[in-house]
Parts: C-alpha cells; structure tokens; sequence
C-alpha cells in the first residue's frame, strides 16, 4: 500500500515539474521572444482587420534594422498602456513630406499599393501639408494603411524607437487568412 502512494506522489511530482517547466518556457517566450496580439479598430484595414490574431517577435530589431513598410505594434506616445499596430513609413534621419495627399521620403515619392485612401493630414497634427518633417535620430514615422481611420505619426509625430515592441510576421486568425507577414514595399525602397 505504501509503495502504491508513493509512486502517486511520484506520478504527481512529475506532472508538477512538468507544469512548472512548460510554464516557465511560456512566459519566457511570451515576455522576451514573441506576443500575441489582437488587432482592435480600422487603421490597418484593408490589410488587417479588428479580430485578426498575429505574432510579434519582440527580437527581430535585435538582428536587423528596421525597415519602410514593416507592420510593428507599438506603445501609444500618448497613452503606454494603449498598443498600437502601424506599418514603418520613415526612418531614422531621414525627411518627410505628405504633399496633397504624397508621401515622399527625401525627396522621392513613394508608391504605396497597400493603402485604402490617399494620405491626408490632420487639422493641428504634428505634419503640415508641403512641409518638410525631419526624423530624429532614434525615431521613426508610423502610419495606419487605412489613413483616414488612423490616429499615427501625422498627428503625433514620429515615435522613438524604444516604443517600439516588436515587428508583426505572422497572422493567425481568421483561418482565411492565415500567413506570413510580407513586407509589400519594394527592396529599393526599404
């Protein structure tokens, strides 16, 4: 009888440390690696839609530079509690200018076939339709896909770097769209 509990009490030690092992794992990855996250509100639409589930490596940035048209969630410059998702549209040092409804990057017009509407500015944003806006150093420039809808980087300027908690790269949910995250900007205008 004794050697019968004891092998229970083995049994159960061992589902323990086995729950306490995978436990541990999972926060680890959950904290340092890779998030899920929920997609809430319109700014990404067409591409991303309130409900879709995808996967942020919180270590991507660790191994390569940030790149023009990568999707990242972010901390709200306003509000850190609040996350948002945007796509990379100017980088560190560079200048740009939102003119009738243009992006251009230094100068140069880029071409984005992933957006739903023509970029606007918002009245008392932080971008001035014709105006040159310099991105510091350590900053990036954000906006939504769905410029319309998107409280971004046109209102409240570029965001530091450090805001930043990870680049999107995969998609989970709806079944239909399940996938890999591609970047649709062209290599020469990364």
């Amino acid at each position: 009888m004794g050697k019968i509990i004891k092998d229970i009490i083995d049994f159960v030690f061992d589902i323990l440390e086995t729950v306490v092992f995978v436990g541990s794992l999972f926060i680890v990855v959950y904290l340092f690696i890779l998030t899920p996250n929920q997609v809430k509100g319109a700014s990404m639409e067409p591409n991303f839609h309130t409900g879709d589930y995808i996967l942020t490596s919180r270590i991507t940035y660790k191994f390569r530079r940030i790149e023009r048209g990568d999707v990242v969630v972010l901390k709200s410059p306003k509000n850190p509690d609040i996350e948002y998702i945007k796509r990379v549209i100017g980088l560190p040092g560079e200048t740009l200018m939102i003119k009738d409804g243009e992006v251009s990057i230094n100068g140069k017009v880029i071409k984005e076939n992933y957006i739903s509407d023509v970029t606007n500015l918002w009245e008392g944003g932080c971008i001035k339709n014709g105006e040159p806006y310099k991105i510091p150093n350590d900053e990036v420039f954000v906006m939504g896909d769905n410029r319309p809808r998107s409280s971004d980087s046109r209102e409240f300027c570029s965001v530091p770097i450090q805001n930043l908690i990870g680049h999107v790269f995969y998609r989970y949910f709806p079944p239909n769209a399940v996938g890999w995250i591609t970047n649709p900007l062209p290599q020469s205008l990364r």
